[in-house]
């Protein structure tokens, strides 16, 4: 009975029972209504704000070579610390819709070419100095410049102009978009004083949280920012403390332990472990992020469509879905699509495992030999064997994959983007235009396929700036067809964000946009004591 207890209670504080059912449940368990009533108590305290305390994460995704300077961000420490201390204009909620954080209010022009931003006022920097509209201009001045070596440069590059006016700053843009609400709120165009431009990692923002140790790659933590503005809402807690624990088995320990009081990434194997832990609850929501293998098309032999085709047709997803997700996820089209976004077209044939078009595409390419695929543990959860799968099912096909195992630490700077073949995530975005323009734009920084078309550019700026909903959906269909098709992109299964908290956590919120409430778990949840 003592399981079923814990079961109830962690059901309770998480929210998934009311009133009604819990005294049920607890009746029929034989909890006496004293103890019920306690157990009550706690869940209504857990979901009321509590001020104090320090809240630890262990996190998969630091290494040493991580950086504060948002323009990099390009793994989960960075990016969950980055939401501690800095803000953007606007975010997007759990629920997909805009948020307004720097900004105000906004309104556009009818044909969505101009943009104001009505940017908030007595806001103030960590250092003290107080936001201005020159501020929020300055920072995108700095991600427009190419030495910048910003993700956000595919995004801001599509501005003609940024200027202050007054309270407010006007975009206007080389070309219509209405999504720029959702452009303005990528998590690398943090605001910092004078845009970033005097010191990038400086960690300065109008967050909840100053930072005040930075271990690349070991620890990091935050102290309370007294002067922030939004501390009704955001900020709960004295500290914020992320530990990098990029072994799994560490994180879940170090969570059973009581040393920290959340954790990202539960490998799917090992979920119901976890579940049995008294006090842990497994937070699982489904959303964008996907699991992908990433070929060059600027490189032998991944320059070769064919080989790139037998490739993805010698990807068994359905059997990876089973074994490396559990069941927490569905399988992947070779796009980064899936329902969920705007204008998403579910009519597209669905790539299976065929290992004749797999050897007929194969012996077309001409190639011969081993192909060298690369992965680690930080890839994603699963990624080491994920990759002894593929390597099997491609055996199938004819085709000999060789693994390489590269260490944790440095996979990010070293491997991925940089290595002709490996192993990679995605988290997603709200909007097709983002996905597509942060990765597969000929100009995009983080084009990790080196995938250069000019006729698929011109589908993805034209759907951007074209209002009529109809004819964007199909400029987007055509695009997702040659990206399927032609692309360097093998996308085999979406993975659903499971992460696990201790009851020290109150406040937690599901959210779809990313692991650990879409980066926000530290600045809005708080403990429970």
């Amino acid at each position: 009975m003592s399981r079923d207890l814990d079961q109830l209670g962690r059901l309770l504080l998480g929210g998934r029972l009311n009133r009604r059912d819990f005294l049920g449940r607890a009746a029929a368990l034989g909890l006496s209504a004293a103890a019920a009533n306690t157990m009550l108590a706690r869940a209504a305290a857990a979901q009321s704000p509590v001020k104090g305390g320090v809240l630890r994460a262990g996190m998969v995704g630091g290494a040493a070579t991580d950086s504060l300077d948002p323009a990099t961000w390009a793994s989960q420490v960075p990016y969950t610390l980055g939401r501690c201390w800095g803000e953007q204009l606007l975010e997007i909620s759990p629920a997909g819709e805009i948020e307004y954080r720097l900004a105000e209010a906004y309104e556009a022009s009818r044909d969505a070419r101009t943009w104001t931003f009505k940017i908030r006022q007595d806001v103030t920097f960590h250092n003290g100095k107080v936001l201005t509209p020159e501020d929020i201009v300055a920072t995108f001045e700095r991600h427009a410049d190419k030495n910048s070596k910003s993700a956000a440069l595919p995004f801001v590059s599509a501005f003609e102009t940024v200027k202050a006016d007054g309270r407010n700053i006007v975009i206007t843009l080389k070309e219509p978009n209405a999504d720029l609400p959702y452009v303005v709120g990528d998590y690398h165009l943090m605001i910092q004083p004078n845009g970033g431009k005097d010191d990038p990692t400086a960690a300065i923002g109008t967050g909840p949280y100053k930072i005040v140790v930075n271990e690349p790659g070991v620890r990091h933590v935050g102290e309370k920012h007294e002067g922030y503005w939004g501390s009704d809402v955001r900020g709960h807690a004295d500290s914020i403390e992320i530990i990098v624990m990029n072994d799994s088995t560490a994180r879940t320990a170090a969570l059973q332990g009581g040393q920290i009081d959340m954790i990202n990434r539960v490998e799917p194997k090992v979920v119901e472990l976890v579940k049995r832990v008294p006090g842990v609850t497994i937070r699982n929501v489904p959303g964008k992020g996907h699991y992908v293998m990433i070929a060059h098309c600027d490189t032998a032999p991944f320059d070769n469509n064919d080989l790139r085709l037998a490739l993805k047709y010698a990807v068994d997803r359905e059997e990876m879905v089973e074994k490396i997700l559990g069941g927490y996820g569905t399988v992947g089209n070779d796009t980064p699509m899936i329902k969920g976004y705007p204008l998403f077209d579910d009519d597209i044939e669905q790539r299976v495992f065929d290992p004749e078009k797999a050897a007929e595409h194969y012996k077309k390419s001409g190639h011969s030999g081993s192909i060298l695929l690369r992965t680690s543990e930080v890839a994603f959860p699963g990624a080491v064997d994920a990759a002894q799968l593929f390597q099997q099912s491609a055996a199938k096909c004819g085709i000999t994959l060789e693994i390489k195992r590269e260490p944790g630490d440095g996979y990010w700077s070293d491997v991925w983007n940089k290595q002709p073949f490996s192993m990679s995530y995605w988290t997603g975005r709200p909007t097709q235009d983002q996905v597509y323009s942060l990765a597969y734009l000929s100009g995009a920084e983080w084009n990790d396929t080196r995938f250069f078309r000019e006729d698929f550019d011109k589908l993805i700026i034209g759907a951007r700036a074209e209002l009529d909903t109809d004819k964007r959906k199909a400029l987007y269909r055509q695009a997702a067809v040659i990206l399927r098709d032609q692309g360097g992109v093998i996308v085999p299964m979406f993975n659903n964000y499971i992460d696990a908290t201790t009851p020290r956590v109150g406040g937690w919120i599901d959210d779809p946009n990313g692991e650990l409430m879409g980066g926000h778990a530290l600045t809005k949840c708080w403990v429970v004591s």
